[in-house]
Formats: structure tokens, C-alpha cells, sequence
């Protein structure tokens, strides 16, 4: 566990190391404008995956299954991108209003919505399986939660906290 912990440490660090070079050359490099061949392809499919991210966050929640974390989080993650793209292609153009009204309006708000009830259900099932591992008090803010909470070797209800969070 503790070399898969290094390998996506260093992995998340290498990653985000080389975006830095790759926006600046992008930022110098990148035409002022461009035409796509396939505009309505890639709109269209975006909003494809935007729709079934959140119809599976939909069925996800209906279903009462804690997949409905990761699809709230895609979904999320998929109207901010939505939200800023809508905006950005149209600044400095007569729709931009209506691209701003709708991010403030409808984009940004349900991804909150999404990010919260997500939150909502680690932190519920967090002190759940807290509860169940019979120990005291409350459990930590997610922030502070380890990955793994580990029975002790002894098979007491205790967690390995600090060798939980190693891994």
C-alpha cells in the first residue's frame, strides 16, 4: 500500500509539474481564432456526457447507491466546464449575457448541489462506518479521514489511524 501511495503521489506531482510548461506553451502558442470542422459534434456530445452523468447521479440517488459520489462530482465538474466554455466563446459577443445568465442561474448552482449532496453522503457514510468499527466519538472531517480505516491487528474495534493514512 505505501508504494501505490508513493507511485500516485509522485504520479499527481509529475502530472501537475508538466501542465505548467504545457499552459504557457499552449497560451503563446494557440491562434486567435479558429474554426472547427465538427462545432456541433463536440457541443453535442459534450451535452451527451453532461446528460448521462447526471441521469446516472439521477438513478444513482433513487437507487439509494453510493455511486451517486463519483456521477455528482463528474456532473459537476462537466456544468462548470460547460458554464465557463458557454461564456468564454461567447465574451465580447451579444449572447454573452444570456451564457452568463445561464451559468449563474442554472450551471454553477447545480453543480453546488451536486458537490454538497455528494459531501453529504461520504459524510454520513464516513460516520456510519465509524459507528460500525465501534469507535468513540465522531469521525474526523473529511479532510482530515484516512483513505483506509484499518482494524487493528489484535482485531479490536480500533483503527489504525496513523497506518491508514500511510497507505
Amino acid at each position: 500500500m505505501r508504494r501505490r501511495h508513493r507511485r500516485a503521489v509522485g504520479q499527481l506531482a509529475l502530472s501537475a509539474f508538466l501542465l505548467v510548461p504545457w499552459t504557457v506553451y499552449l497560451s503563446v502558442s494557440l491562434p486567435d481564432r479558429f474554426e472547427a470542422r465538427y462545432w456541433p459534434m463536440v457541443w453535442v456530445g459534450f451535452d451527451v456526457m453532461l446528460l448521462v452523468s447526471l441521469a446516472g447521479a439521477g438513478v444513482a440517488v433513487w437507487l439509494r447507491r453510493q455511486a451517486l459520489v463519483p456521477l455528482s462530482f463528474v456532473a459537476a465538474t462537466l456544468l462548470v466546464c460547460d458554464a465557463w466554455f458557454d461564456v468564454s466563446l461567447s465574451w465580447g459577443r451579444g449572447d454573452v449575457w444570456g451564457s452568463i445568465a445561464s451559468a449563474v442561474l442554472v450551471e454553477l448552482p447545480l453543480a453546488v448541489l451536486l458537490i454538497m449532496r455528494a459531501r453529504r453522503v461520504l459524510k454520513i457514510s464516513a460516520r456510519l462506518a465509524w459507528q460500525r468499527l465501534g469507535l468513540a466519538g465522531e469521525p474526523p472531517p473529511l479532510y482530515k479521514m484516512p483513505l483506509f480505516v484499518a482494524l487493528a491487528p489484535s482485531g479490536s474495534p480500533q483503527g489504525d489511524l496513523e497506518g491508514a493514512q500511510d497507505a
